[in-house]
């Protein structure tokens, strides 16, 4: 199971880490929270391929960035169901 581990936080950004991702979670979800006109910004880093977690930093323009980051993570479990079914009817 992942665990999030908040870093930092203020009422505008979030610094948490992620066990147990990589590129291709962490990368579509910073997609997903660019699409959010409260996020200013979010960008994430793995300071080792292999064996670091991933660091991940939102920033919003006053909302508060838990909520930017709930919404982005049911945004990307929606659209991970429906790219599984667009699989299932088509192969």
């Amino acid at each position: 199971m992942n665990n999030i581990k908040i870093l930092n936080q203020t009422p505008t950004e979030i610094e948490f880490e992620i066990e147990d991702e990589s590129h291709g979670v962490c990368n579509a979800l910073r997609h997903i929270l660019m699409q959010n006109e409260d996020v200013e910004y979010a960008v994430y880093n793995i300071d080792h391929p292999l064996t670091g977690k991933p660091i991940m930093t939102i920033k919003t323009t006053g909302a508060d960035p838990k909520d930017a980051l709930k919404k982005a993570a049911e945004q990307l479990k929606e659209d991970s169901e429906s790219f599984k079914q667009l699989i299932e009817e088509n192969l």
